[in-house]
């Protein structure tokens, strides 16, 4: 950080307290709703319409969530009604209430793929994790004492958190534009984190709606999970932040899903590739010797793991090995407990 023009800044000391809003452009509210995890909150904006509000997404589903936005509804928002909901991604911390606005009447507008995850994750309650999970579990390596203690446990269900929602959506896709607030957006999709997330680039002014795309300080989660047990969310990352690049400019204020705002956009594409690409260098060293995904937490976090953070570090791991797969830098082989094993490619 030298101190240029392209250093990341974070123009807002301080995020809005729980109900409170913080203006960061003119019609435009920044807001923040809780989330019962280490990352324990998500930003939530709404864009003024003179008749009413565009919010673009929404927390979770929970009394507390729907307590906060009744009095930010009848506070900062001045008792006008919701007219659109605009989801970034899938993800429950995201989606979770648009359902619930939807039955007090406002449109709901997301991807395709986002609207159909959400409406088939919805429906998928299971008590017990299933087959399919218990072998992706064993694949990755999972600890064994805390593989026995899940077996047996209520998974997380996406319906815990989320609303149903009522049948109808309007898609977005890549190159759409929308008027929000007065000004013209452009829509450009990425993909990693989530399939088909929306991001929302002004035209006329230097601002960026970015969900969890576009985060100043931390990294979006990239994970592969039984569904899609070879998929590749961090190739498609690094391409989605590659095509970002060519329109990112230093003062654009990007509006992120979780932590401040913040400028220094070319700076923040550039960091979170770097970090990828140097996460897989050490990887493919690490994998001189044989490992399974839970024995490359060292090498990937250089940090201790501890047990609330394991399930999504285990399937960042995943991501990694696959993507060294798809690379031809990786080979694996099944051990005989059903735990792949990952070495380098040219050993």
């Amino acid at each position: 950080m030298d101190g240029g023009p392209d250093i990341i800044r974070t123009p807002f000391d301080l995020a809005p307290a729980e109900g409170e809003a913080v203006e960061v452009a003119k019609g435009i509210l920044w807001m923040r709703l809780p989330l019962p995890m280490k990352l324990d909150h998500v930003n939530v904006y709404a864009l003024d319409e003179g008749d009413g509000w565009t919010v673009i997404d929404t927390g979770f589903d929970s009394k507390r969530s729907r307590r906060i936005w009744e009095a930010l509804m009848a506070g900062p928002m001045q008792g006008r009604p919701v007219r659109r909901v605009i989801v970034t991604h899938h993800h429950p911390d995201h989606i979770g209430l648009a359902g619930w606005f939807q039955e007090m009447g406002a449109e709901l507008l997301t991807t395709r793929t986002a609207w159909l995850l959400a409406r088939m994750l919805v429906l998928d309650v299971e008590e017990v994790p299933n087959p399919a999970t218990l072998a992706f579990w064993r694949g990755a390596g999972m600890d064994a004492a805390l593989y026995d203690r899940r077996k047996a446990e209520r998974p997380f269900n996406f319906a815990d958190m989320v609303t149903p929602l009522p049948l109808g959506y309007t898609r977005l896709k890549e190159g759409d534009r929308l008027t929000m607030a007065g000004r013209h957006w452009q829509v450009r999709i990425g993909h990693g984190h989530a399939p088909e997330h929306a991001t929302f680039w002004c035209e006329d002014e230097s601002l960026i709606l970015g969900g969890d795309q576009l985060l100043p300080s931390i990294s979006a989660n990239l994970g592969v999970y039984a569904t899609e047990p070879a998929a590749d969310p961090v190739g498609e990352w690094i391409e989605s932040c590659r095509s970002f690049q060519p329109h990112a400019t230093a003062d654009q204020l990007v509006l992120p899903g979780h932590k401040l705002p913040f400028t220094g956009l070319p700076r923040r594409l550039t960091q979170m590739i770097d970090n990828h690409v140097s996460a897989l260098d050490r990887l493919e060293d690490w994998l001189a010797t044989p490992r399974t995904a839970a024995d490359c937490f060292p090498v990937l976090f250089q940090r201790e793991i501890g047990p609330d953070e394991y399930g999504l570090a285990l399937v960042e791991a995943v991501a990694h090995l696959n993507h060294l797969l798809h690379r031809g830098r990786a080979r694996r082989a099944l051990r005989a407990d059903g735990a792949w094993l990952w070495q380098k490619a040219d050993n």
